[in-house]
């Protein structure tokens, strides 16, 4: 549908009409997505810039969270401790003290793990020595 442009009120300036260049240009900046990201927004959530501007929020906070855990959201405490192969209340622990980052955690239970075959060998070369 082709934008009015006898209509300059608030209702018009609501919706995305993608028929005209310069409000896809515009949108899309405003946005700061590529025109194709806008069009197919609007086909998913349908033309009301309010609606648009929530779902490209929402597709750039999924796409920037995919390597941080979020300890508030049950399904991810489940996905990360069962990717780690450690019990949930460890996970809590090891964001406690590395960040959210995936990677900081990752390598923070990989240093502990270290740290624990060490003082494990150490003790174990004790405990031949003395015997």
């Amino acid at each position: 549908m082709a934008d009015n442009k006898a209509k300059r009120g608030g209702a018009d300036r609501a919706l995305i009409a993608l028929t005209e260049k310069y409000e896809v240009a515009y949108w899309s900046k405003k946005f700061k997505v590529t025109p194709a990201k806008l069009k197919y927004a609007v086909k998913k959530v349908g033309h009301s810039a309010k609606k648009v501007e929530a779902y490209i929020k929402l597709q750039k906070h999924r796409a920037s969270d995919k390597s941080r855990i979020a300890l508030g959201e049950a399904y991810e405490v489940r996905y990360w401790s069962k990717k780690f192969k450690i019990t949930p209340a460890r996970l809590k622990a090891a964001v406690a003290a590395a960040g959210h980052s995936s990677k900081k955690v990752e390598a923070y239970l990989a240093a502990q793990k270290a740290a624990k075959k060490t003082k494990k060998a150490k003790k174990t070369v004790k405990r031949k020595k003395t015997a």
